[in-house]
């Protein structure tokens, strides 16, 4: 006779367990302390089994009973209702541990460890930085219970404290994530796909550069009187010269220069494209390390903080110098050495465009081609290296250009 409520409610507990049957294998179980707890007799393969569903008010009769007739359909199915449970309880275990930000940690571990595709050091700090941003909003959520309107409400949170090109960056960097999650099994798709377009477009801003050769030796002289750290001083005065990036060269460090064969060597993992950069040294390069050798050598970094030798000069420290000088943003930073060295190589009419893109260390989509460029033109590099230090200090010691097309000096 099947049960009912009234009968559940006032089954009263005995000095020892007993069962009050439904119908279909489903009976409710009354402890010696008055607990009760819903149970499911079936059997499989000829072996009787038992399954529990929960206790008896917090799931009604009602539900007990649909969940009965799941367990039979699995049956029906082929499967084993106890197995499944266990399953079900594992998988929903291992989607809670999956978070956004135990996810995002995966990812960003793999990106610094990801052969040709791996971050630079200083693309995994501000990648990891950018990330950090959504720990409070849904850093601990569930990947897959995140929706489209989270990830919006905590990017505009970035957004309307007018960094714009950081909630731009973090949208972006997490849609990696979800895209990780999605490629790694444990989300079905990327919840920011239709994101696009949602955030403001920030103004695109030019690094400062002095690309006027009539001013570079003015600021060449002003580096020259600069008055601060000396290490500081020796870097300003190398940048022009090799014009790397601000971070390629205050992490330089002596075992990637050869002095002899008047040659950096930066290794892969410090170069944006992910491929090593080999700099041609002019004697004027050289005669600066050599002075920086005396200092910081003969291991570890060329320009190492002030604080430890340990560590590489602050990332702010050159813009900061620059700054002293007198130089503003708009007008001059430590990353626009590459555009003055750029436009004036350019302007010179005196080297091919495909040497000077290759001195930048830009990278070229056709592999071919660039593995062309680095074996033609290293010759043409070496060349210009030691033609653009001889203008610098043409220009330094109060050389101007004149009119007309390429750089003539008067």
């Amino acid at each position: 006779m099947p049960l009912t409520d009234i009968a559940i409610r006032n089954a009263k507990p005995r000095e020892k367990a007993y069962k009050l049957h439904d119908m279909l294998g489903l009976f409710l179980t009354v402890s010696p302390s008055g607990g009760k707890l819903w149970n499911m007799k079936y059997k499989l393969g000829g072996v009787e089994k038992k399954l529990s569903f929960g206790p008896y008010p917090q799931l009604s009769l009602r539900d007990a009973r649909k969940r009965r007739d799941e367990a039979r359909d699995q049956l029906i199915d082929g499967k084993d209702p106890a197995r499944e449970k266990k399953l079900e309880k594992l998988r929903s275990h291992l989607l809670a541990e999956n978070t956004f930000i135990s996810i995002a940690r995966e990812y960003c571990l793999k990106r610094r460890r990801d052969g040709d595709r791996a971050w630079a050091p200083a693309t995994a700090t501000r990648s990891e930085y950018l990330l950090s941003l959504l720990d409070n909003s849904i850093g601990r959520l569930a990947i897959h219970e995140i929706e489209p309107i989270d990830i919006l409400a905590a990017v505009r949170k970035i957004e309307k404290r007018g960094n714009l090109e950081s909630a731009r960056r973090t949208l972006q960097l997490s849609s990696a994530v979800f895209r990780y999650a999605v490629a790694t099994a444990r989300l079905k798709s990327d919840p920011t796909r239709d994101l696009r377009g949602a955030l403001l477009t920030p103004k695109v801003t030019h690094y400062g550069a002095v690309t006027d050769a009539n001013l570079v030796g003015e600021l060449l002289r002003a580096i020259d009187g600069f008055e601060g750290h000396v290490t500081t001083k020796w870097a300003l005065k190398l940048a022009p010269h090799v014009f790397v990036r601000p971070g390629e060269l205050r992490h330089a460090r002596w075992e990637e220069i050869n002095l002899e064969a008047a040659l950096w060597t930066l290794p892969a993992e410090k170069m944006k494209m992910r491929k090593p950069h080999h700099v041609p040294l002019s004697r004027q390069s050289i005669y600066l390390l050599e002075e920086m050798h005396e200092m910081s050598g003969p291991y570890g970094y060329v320009f190492p903080s002030i604080r430890t030798s340990i560590r590489p000069m602050s990332e702010n420290t050159l813009n900061a110098a620059l700054r002293r000088l007198g130089y503003s943003t708009d007008e001059m930073t430590a990353h626009g050495f590459r555009a003055m060295a750029s436009t004036l190589l350019n302007e010179s009419g005196k080297w091919s465009a495909d040497a000077i893109e290759r001195a930048l260390a830009h990278g070229d989509s056709d592999k071919v081609r660039a593995a062309y460029h680095r074996g033609t033109h290293w010759k043409e590099r070496v060349e210009m290296a030691q033609w653009w230090s001889d203008l610098l200090d043409a220009l330094r010691s109060g050389a101007s250009v004149g009119p007309g097309p390429g750089l003539i000096l008067k």
